[in-house]
């Protein structure tokens, strides 16, 4: 069941922390990452008139009280069915940079909400999962998106190594399978892509230990990269890049930003990339200061086009979302008894916005709407 609720609060936006992830040493190596899930953005200036516009429904199976529910549904399915429309009428609307973001983990036998314990590992093997699963839905405008048009930006080698094994069929090989590193190098020229702190240490060790044929051992094989040539799969049209930074280096951001500025016309789309961190100053300038010099001129001027993140606080429980070109809402989530004695999930949209709302503010309104409700 869906209904409104329009709480206006006059309560100053707090710039709040995003989740911090464990550092990417090595692929496949990477640390526990904490599941808190935190919106950093800009303060929410007007709200919306909620007949004004048609919003989109939460997607089924989300909520944290029906977790079998989870289980039996591919939830994953409906957000990428969700995500290309919206990233189809970001590109009609002639926007070039644009995020997605949303749980990766949810769904299927082995779903996992925030609640969950979960690692780096599986969160990286998920939204490599689903971007393989996203890119051939724009295959069926050929001209424009096949003939390696589309580019699949893994984090790393290992990471397209992987990928390229699992994900053996024709309608998926049909993509450029490229990494970070490769990208900014053909795209700015050799020798400009930004290395991490201590990679070259860790190349040595690797060149060392791996076999002949391009394999360079713990780093991956370079055979898995597809050979980028001007004019014929570069430039890219649509350029999906693969959670970067996010339980990685912060330098994939520097390098995402390199590799955009060289190809200006290609449409990149980010996929769990946790932009909230690096736009909500995470990481501090004086330590980071590459990366702080990308924010305002790069990173801030992503649009949203699928976004979905839990919020919670004092018992309750709901969702910033926003499917483009939609505005932002914030959902709350209640459970209900029937008059049978059965259970069911009410969602109350409890705010609207053009602009995003801060973290605190959405959760004050998702806490205001919920007294209110039960008085």
């Amino acid at each position: 069941m869906r209904k409104y609720i329009l709480i206006q609060l006059g309560i100053p936006a707090i710039n709040a922390f995003a989740t911090p992830s464990a550092s990417r040493h090595s692929p496949r190596q990477r640390g526990v990452l904490p599941v808190h899930a935190l919106v950093v953005s800009s303060p929410s200036s007007s709200s919306s008139q909620l007949g004004a516009a048609k919003l989109s429904d939460l997607p089924k199976g989300i909520n944290p009280f029906e977790k079998s529910l989870s289980k039996s549904l591919d939830i994953q399915a409906d957000f990428r069915d969700r995500a290309k429309r919206a990233v189809d009428a970001a590109i009609k609307d002639d926007l070039k940079k644009l995020e997605i973001e949303f749980p990766p983990l949810i769904g299927g036998d082995k779903s996992k909400s925030q609640y969950d314990d979960f690692d780096n590992i599986q969160e990286l093997d998920k939204n490599k999962d689903w971007t393989m699963l996203f890119a051939p839905m724009f295959l069926g405008k050929e001209a424009e998106y096949g003939g390696g048009k589309t580019w699949l930006v893994f984090p790393d080698l290992k990471e397209c190594e992987i990928a390229r094994a699992e994900w053996a069929g024709s309608r998926y090989q049909t993509a450029t399978f490229t990494d970070i590193e490769a990208a900014t190098n053909h795209l700015v020229g050799e020798g400009s892509y930004d290395a991490p702190w201590g990679s070259a240490l860790v190349s040595g060790v690797s060149k060392i230990m791996g076999g002949a044929d391009g394999d360079a051992g713990l780093l991956g094989d370079q055979n898995a990269l597809d050979t980028l040539v001007e004019g014929e799969n570069s430039p890219a049209t649509l350029a999906l890049v693969i959670q970067p930074g996010n339980g990685g280096p912060v330098e994939d951001w520097v390098n995402c930003e390199k590799i955009f500025n060289a190809s200006p016309d290609t449409v990149m789309v980010v996929i769990n990339g946790a932009l909230d961190k690096v736009r909500g100053g995470y990481y501090p300038g004086v330590f980071f200061p590459k990366l702080a010099k990308t924010v305002d001129r790069f990173w801030k001027t992503f649009e949203s086009v699928y976004y979905l993140k839990p919020i919670s606080d004092k018992g309750c429980f709901g969702w910033l979302y926003r499917v483009y070109p939609e505005p932002w809402q914030v959902v709350l989530q209640t459970r209900r008894a029937n008059a049978k004695g059965g259970m069911y999930v009410e969602d109350t949209v409890v705010y609207v916005s053009e602009e995003r709302p801060e973290y605190n503010d959405a959760v004050a309104k998702l806490v205001a709407a919920n007294a209110e409700m039960n008085v």
